[in-house]
């Protein structure tokens, strides 16, 4: 294509209110006022933006931290203002969901890339996890009403328990539902991969969603 075609093509549509993607890995989010998106993760804007660092675990809206059991942090800030913000993580896929009131869900902290300032929100240490495999750990609750938006590597696979999967593939799971941590003694002796360590979620109503990668892996399917 020529440079106009190119530049037509991939320019984001105007108008509109709420969260909508510009393409499968770029999230854009018209702006009236605040937004909480992962630090480090604004890509372009327009119009007029300021952004306040958050990531302390202490009081109003804070960040999301690991440091309990990885000594990490993710921290998330506070975008103001009024126009279009484009943000992106890593090239990982994004999906936008619209949590209705009452409505919850439970996020991997790594997988979190925004949401509106109407939610609520808690940072949750999964099972007794310290000193165990890095990823997918500490997962912030997310409570409607209001949008969010979080990214995979890949598709993500919505999975019905009863059902384990690996911490570091795991992106989220309804609220309903609360995971335990189990050690697979036959994995553990001269296994360095981390799949000795697996999250089980029983019952029968709910869902897991997991992403054809895992997090901590070294090498990770951005272009799937």
């Amino acid at each position: 294509m020529d440079l106009q075609e190119f530049a037509q093509s991939n320019t984001p549509t105007e108008g509109g209110d709420g969260f909508r993607k510009a393409n499968n890995r770029l999230l854009d989010i018209p702006v009236d006022g605040s937004v909480m998106v992962k630090a480090g993760s604004m890509v372009a804007y327009t119009g007029e933006m300021t952004f306040t660092g958050k990531s302390s675990a202490e009081g109003g809206l804070t960040g999301f931290v690991k440091e309990a059991v990885s000594g990490e942090g993710t921290p998330v800030m506070e975008a103001a203002g009024h126009g279009h913000l484009y943000v992106a993580e890593q090239g990982k896929k994004v999906q936008v969901l619209d949590l209705q009131k009452e409505e919850s869900i439970s996020i991997n902290g790594d997988d979190v890339l925004a949401f509106a300032d109407s939610i609520d929100y808690e940072i949750n240490t999964v099972g007794s996890l310290s000193g165990m495999a890095a990823g997918g750990l500490t997962n912030v609750y997310l409570s409607g009403p209001g949008e969010i938006a979080l990214t995979t590597h890949g598709d993500p696979v919505v999975l019905t328990p009863p059902v384990f999967t690996d911490p570091d593939a795991t992106v989220a799971w309804s609220a309903n539902l609360s995971p335990s941590i189990e050690v697979n003694k036959a994995l553990e002796i001269g296994q360095t991969s981390g799949e000795s360590i697996q999250m089980e979620f029983t019952g029968s109503e709910g869902f897991v969603v997991v992403q054809p990668n895992e997090e901590g892996s070294v090498t990770q399917s951005q272009n799937q």
